[in-house]
C-alpha cells in the first residue's frame, strides 16, 4: 500500500503546480511545464536505447 501512496505523492506535485497557476493566473508557466514534462518523458524512455546519444546532443 505504501507504493501507491508514494506514486500518488509524486503525482500530487502536478496538481499543486496546476492549482498555483490557476489561482495566481500564471498561465505563462504552462508552456514551460509542458516542455519540461515532455523532455523528461523523452529522456526517460530513450535512456536505454540507441537514440540516447542523439537526444543528449539536442539537449
Amino acid at each position: 500500500m505504501s507504493d501507491w501512496k508514494h506514486a500518488f505523492g509524486k503525482l500530487e506535485i502536478f496538481a499543486e503546480v496546476w492549482r498555483f497557476m490557476r489561482v495566481r493566473k500564471k498561465w505563462w508557466l504552462l508552456p514551460i511545464v509542458i516542455l519540461t514534462v515532455l523532455l523528461g518523458l523523452i529522456l526517460m524512455f530513450a535512456q536505454g536505447s540507441a537514440l540516447a546519444p542523439f537526444i543528449y546532443t539536442i539537449v
